[in-house]
């Protein structure tokens, strides 16, 4: 029994040195991406340079980051579904809307780097900006983003199939989101402070708080 287990607890140790490996390997490669396309832009950087400065093998570049644009967006995984978990965890009481703008007054109010209220933020909104296949993607992931929180807001509120307004509501909910994230952006673009932009940025959610009608702010109340 005793080299049964043993033998089983060492190649339980072994597949996990051999993920962990491959995380590092990952997040490395997309570090030094990520260097690359805010010193040279993203047009011009190849996946063979890529590999080059990251010391890998462009096809172990492709088997992590099937294309170019998965390097510059790699934590968009985290992001497409943002939305929908703010509404599913929204408070007793709290609409899907008001949980939405809540959360995101808590990371402006935070400075978080998680709504662009950073240094070298506009770096990084200069190379989507010159990229047409960034940009392209971006609206891709927008897409993706209001597709999972209408889902959510279907399953919420236990919508019939031809029922329009998760689709609406979600519609509204992501207007909110990619305002302040444009402003934010074009702010920080200009060379702003990020405790400056987080200041003007929360009143700016207040005003659209203020824009949106009580069907909106009503939908989707957690019993």
């Amino acid at each position: 029994m005793s080299v049964i287990f043993g033998t089983a607890y060492d190649e339980g140790m072994a597949e996990g040195l051999r993920e962990r490996k491959k995380r590092e390997t990952r997040q490395r490669i997309s570090d030094i991406a990520t260097g690359l396309f805010l010193e040279h832009g993203f047009v011009t950087v190849t996946m063979a340079e890529v590999a080059e400065a990251a010391d890998v093998s462009v096809n172990t570049v492709y088997n992590y980051f099937p294309a170019k644009e998965d390097l510059f967006f790699d934590r968009s995984s985290g992001v497409v579904d943002q939305l929908a978990r703010w509404v599913r965890a929204r408070d007793a009481g709290e609409s899907a809307a008001r949980a939405v703008l809540r959360e995101l007054r808590a990371d402006i109010e935070a400075v978080s780097p998680r709504v662009g209220l950073m240094e070298g933020y506009d770096r990084f909104m200069r190379v989507i900006h010159d990229s047409p296949q960034l940009r392209s993607r971006l609206w891709s992931l927008q897409q993706e983003v209001q597709d999972n929180l209408e889902a959510a807001l279907r399953e919420e509120t236990d919508a019939a199939p031809g029922d329009p307004l998760p689709g609406l509501v979600a519609g509204q909910i992501c207007w909110i989101h990619s305002t302040v994230f444009t402003a934010i952006g074009r702010e920080m673009v200009k060379g702003r402070a990020p405790a400056e932009v987080s200041r003007e940025m929360l009143a700016l959610v207040d005003d659209i708080e203020e824009l949106l009608g009580d069907r909106v702010l009503g939908y989707a109340v957690r019993g």
